[in-house]
């Protein structure tokens, strides 16, 4: 309610002069936007100033309706920093949570000694145990309808859309145990179909699945099982599916990797041809691998033929707009998850470096794993031809020349790749250079004596240094002029950032500007269609309200400064900072200068310089329910 001292000025806020994108694709207009209690309450050229409390100038600034975020594993961060401040302030004022079958709709699930929240999430988001485990300790909700009532008391920043996640629908119908142990019963799976449909009446956009061979259980016994979802057969999919069909709602997921047929049939589930009725699919991701080449041709090809007159599909890859940067921390990684070799090591406890060096020093393991670091990098045959034509079977290629050392207890190697830091170690055990420290050469020498090859100095690496190396490379969207043509592509949809997951190894949360920026290159007409494909779109295809700035509208909003983003270096945006709610550092980015203000619901959240002291502090942003 305004007081007595603001009634002759009804408006709270006037946006003056700005370059107004409206969601709708359609060409942009220079005018007012005037703000009250929380929604749009006037656009027009040259609106009264007298009549606002506060004018933003506009002027040389795009305005857009907020941005959404439509895959992000957000489910925990909520819980200790639920204004989610990296995302605001690069424009983001809806998020879609509860992706890739995960997330805490049923609570912490603690049942039998399980306890899901921990072994589900860790290696998936890589945050601390101890962070999950406090976490599931304050959960105090039991069922999908409880789960949105506490998410509605929580000091929001962005908007909420949430969804079904697939494997906490399976621990829910069948236990832990059994859910990453076989198929259900067919009591179990009518349990499931009951739940689902009965969280979507109380308002989830859809349900989430999983089949990508990346996301492992976290505890002992189970670090070789992936999660639940992954144990789901067909029969079991569509099933669900047919459920959300029905409903109105979105399906997201993810292909089945290493079955192109098993891929095709999937996703057939989304054809109305086949099933009397589209299925709305969201997939990731449209990702130009640089391993195999031929899969972000087939993914489009997949798109084309899905949404075809003939089979009357509702389907949606996600793009990444920027290239697909992942940092390590030793050999802990995204990458490595598909590797076995790799994954050995990821399988044990952050803080159990003891067992890492006796794996690593295991004559069986250094066989497997010079065997696999060298697969097809030598001598005639299959792997060696994939590997030149870059039809490999893995997303890392494991090129040392591709591998850039970022962190290093060595100070000296930072920013070198590993190839180069290999050249330098035999150049001086050979006597051809000095080292460039004490420290240096004493390193090679209890270290990288006995290195004959480039399996043993990997390995050597990891000995040495641990998790207390962090190195990146680009496995994918190497090509920028690609990566335009992919976000620009009208079947696919721009996501995939997934803000939230992975702290210390991967960070895009700034896609959504990547996403502006290589738009912009084709001046308004491709800017407005990227805009609308940032907030309209997705509104439609996650079936909620937003995603437009009309008048009445909820005053979900931002400002974009053109000439910033135009500077900005977004393939240089990453930077480290501690987060205290996750005792733990997070990789970030920083855009700064480009987003000069972030309003939702019609508070700014974001001024540019800084947050509003009341972001996390009061709630701004609401769940967006779906009404089917």
């Amino acid at each position: 309610m305004r007081d007595a001292a603001t009634q002759n000025t009804p408006w709270d806020y006037l946006i003056r002069g700005a370059k107004v994108f409206d969601g709708s694709g359609e060409l942009p207009v220079r005018e007012d936007i005037a703000v009250a209690d929380g929604k749009i309450a006037a656009r027009a050229p040259e609106l009264p100033s007298a009549m606002a409390r506060k004018v933003i100038d506009g002027c040389r600034r795009w305005a857009m309706p907020g941005l959404f975020d439509i895959h992000t594993h957000y489910d925990l961060e909520l819980e200790v920093a639920p204004g989610l401040p990296e995302s605001v302030r690069h424009g983001t004022t809806t998020v879609v949570i509860a992706n890739c079958s995960l997330g805490l709709a049923f609570g912490a699930q603690r049942k039998d000694g399980a306890d899901p929240v921990v072994d589900c999430f860790a290696r998936v988001e890589n945050i601390p145990k101890s962070v999950l485990r406090a976490t599931a300790d304050k959960v105090d909700w039991h069922n999908p309808k409880e789960y949105l009532q506490h998410l509605n008391r929580l000091n929001l920043g962005p908007n909420l859309v949430t969804m079904v996640p697939h494997s906490m629908l399976r621990i829910e119908a069948m236990g832990f145990a059994a859910s990453i142990a076989r198929d259900p019963t067919e009591q179990e799976l009518v349990a499931m179909e009951g739940l689902l449909e009965k969280a979507m009446d109380d308002g989830y956009a859809g349900f989430s699945t999983d089949a990508l061979p990346f996301h492992y259980l976290a505890n002992q016994p189970n670090t070789r099982k992936t999660i639940p979802t992954q144990f789901a057969r067909y029969k079991e999919i569509k099933r669900l599916t047919e459920v959300v069909r029905r409903k109105g709602g979105v399906w997201q997921a993810t292909p089945p990797k290493n079955s192109t047929i098993g891929t095709i049939r999937t996703f057939l589930l989304s054809c109305g041809r086949l099933h009397g009725k589209p299925l709305k699919t969201t997939v990731v991701a449209a990702l130009d691998v640089h391993s195999n080449r031929k899969i972000v041709w087939l993914a489009r090809l997949l798109a084309r033929v899905l949404n075809s007159r003939l089979l009357k599909g509702d389907f949606h890859l996600q793009a990444l707009a920027a290239p697909f940067k992942t940092w390590s921390d030793g050999a802990v990684t995204p990458l490595s998850e598909e590797i076995e070799a790799l994954r050995i090591l990821t399988e044990t406890e952050v803080e159990d470096r003891e067992i890492r060096q006796k794996i690593l020093n295991d004559p069986e393991y250094i066989d497997q794993f010079k065997a696999m670091w060298m697969h097809g990098k030598k001598g005639f045959g299959l792997a060696r031809l994939k590997r030149l034509l870059r039809l490999e079977d893995y997303a890392f290629n494991r090129s040392m020349a591709d591998m850039t050392i970022d962190v290093c207890p060595l100070k000296a190697w930072e920013g070198m790749t590993f190839a180069q830091v290999y050249s330098r170690i035999r150049a001086l055990k050979t006597g051809k250079t000095e080292p460039l420290a004490d420290n240096e050469a004493m390193l090679i020498r209890d270290y990288f004596a006995d290195v004959k090859d480039e399996g043993d100095f990997v390995l050597a690496m990891l000995r040495a240094f641990d998790r207390e190396i962090s190195w990146h490379t680009v496995s994918a969207n190497r090509d920028e002029r690609l990566v335009r043509k992919l976000l620009m592509d009208p079947q696919l949809l721009p996501g995939f950032n997934d803000s939230g997951a992975h702290l210390t190894n991967l960070a895009f949360y700034d896609g959504n500007l990547r996403a502006l920026k290589l738009a912009s290159d084709g001046g308004d007409t491709d800017v407005a269609y990227m805009v609308r494909r940032l907030t309209s779109d997705p509104a439609r295809v996650f079936g909620v309200k937003g995603g437009t700035i009309n008048v009445g509208d909820r005053a979900d909003l931002v400002l974009i400064d053109p000439s910033a983003l135009r500077r900005l270096d977004h393939n240089n945006t990453v930077r480290r900072q501690y987060r205290q709610a996750f005792q733990h550092e997070q990789l970030v980015n920083r855009t700064d200068g480009v987003v000069p203000l972030v309003m939702i619901a019609g508070h700014p959240a974001w001024n540019g310089d800084g947050f509003d002291q009341c972001l996390g502090q009061t709630r701004m942003g609401t769940v967006l329910k779906t009404t089917f």
